[in-house]
């Protein structure tokens, strides 16, 4: 399906950026922070690939192979969105006091 296949490269697109923006950042929790979201971007990428898999099956194997990309993307998803909470809350403050 092409909604899959547009979801797979933004999340990949997005992945890189946010990848290149952690490594160029001089904050330690802007960093840790910016690092959160290239694995929600990763994991967005995992479960879009999972799903497409999961649209064209043609057997056992692939099933299985589909299914844990999509899990493992969604368990990237749900445990990074928790940590970027986290570390939105300690990015802001670090740039309230380096200003």
């Amino acid at each position: 399906m092409p909604i899959f296949i547009i979801l797979i490269i933004l999340s990949f697109a997005l992945y890189v950026f946010y990848k290149v923006r952690e490594v160029r950042a001089k904050e330690p929790f802007y960093k840790q922070w910016t690092g959160t979201k290239a694995k929600m971007a990763l994991g967005a990428f995992l479960a879009s690939f999972g799903l497409n898999e999961l649209t064209a099956v043609e057997g056992r194997v692939q099933l299985w192979i589909a299914l844990i990309f999509l899990a493992y993307g969604m368990v990237l998803l749900l445990m990074n969105w928790k940590m970027y909470k986290h570390f939105l809350a300690l990015a802001r403050q670090e740039a309230k006091e380096t200003n």
